[in-house]
């Protein structure tokens, strides 16, 4: 369970139990179902890396909506898009294990997350980090409910493979611009789960992108 996961349960679950001692039991069971709906969003299960440790990972539990080319900094990137429903696993991980060397926040609109135009037009975090395969950028970005992205590490920090790096509450998107030449193993219409789905191989230039990595677990 993500900590922020208590913050909005614990109240709703305090409601609930003062309506049942009220004896007002419509209300304590409206709020129970509403406390285990929310504490079922911020829950945060346990990840196996795939056993290949050139393997990019999925950033986000969810539905593969769009895999599209995009101009990223005078670069052509190779653009894999995920819709997180709110019933999946809201955490986000680290694709590859490396150096985060730029986080930018951008203010923008709140569009229907699984539309192509929120990957440009929408509220978005975007950080990047330096591997042994190039850079990937990740962008955590906001939907139509979704209203707040929570973003953990700091530029310079060294991330692992499948390492727990945020959230997004209640719903959204996430992408991950990729070098073309990485060979995809992926495709429309899958569903995948952060920091164990393979999206994609890089077979690195210098070294694997992370030599040995135990199962992520804590």
């Amino acid at each position: 369970m993500v900590r922020e996961g208590y913050w909005y349960g614990l109240p709703l679950a305090l409601i609930s139990i003062g309506a049942l001692v009220l004896k007002v039991y419509v209300p304590a069971v409206f709020f129970l179902i509403l406390t285990l709906l929310v504490l079922n969003f911020f829950r945060d299960p346990d990840r196996t890396l795939p056993a290949d440790p050139e393997a990019i990972v999925s950033p986000a539990d969810g539905r593969v909506v769009q895999i599209a080319q995009e101009e990223s900094c005078g670069r052509t990137l190779r653009r894999i898009s995920i819709f997180m429903s709110p019933l999946d696993v809201h955490v986000n991980r680290a694709p590859a294990g490396g150096v985060l060397s730029q986080v930018v926040y951008q203010k923008g609109s709140f569009h229907i997350a699984s539309e192509e135009r929120a990957s440009s037009q929408n509220e978005q975090n975007a950080f990047t980090i330096e591997t042994s395969a190039g850079p990937i950028v990740v962008k955590q970005i906001a939907g139509l409910v979704a209203r707040r992205i929570v973003f953990w590490k700091r530029v310079g920090d060294r991330l692992q493979r499948g390492e727990r790096v945020g959230l997004i509450k209640f719903g959204s998107r996430v992408d991950v611009l990729l070098d073309p030449a990485i060979e995809l193993r992926i495709k429309v219409g899958d569903h995948d789960r952060a920091g164990s789905t393979a999206l994609a191989v890089a077979r690195s230039r210098t070294m694997p992108l992370e030599a040995t990595e135990p199962a992520l677990r804590g």
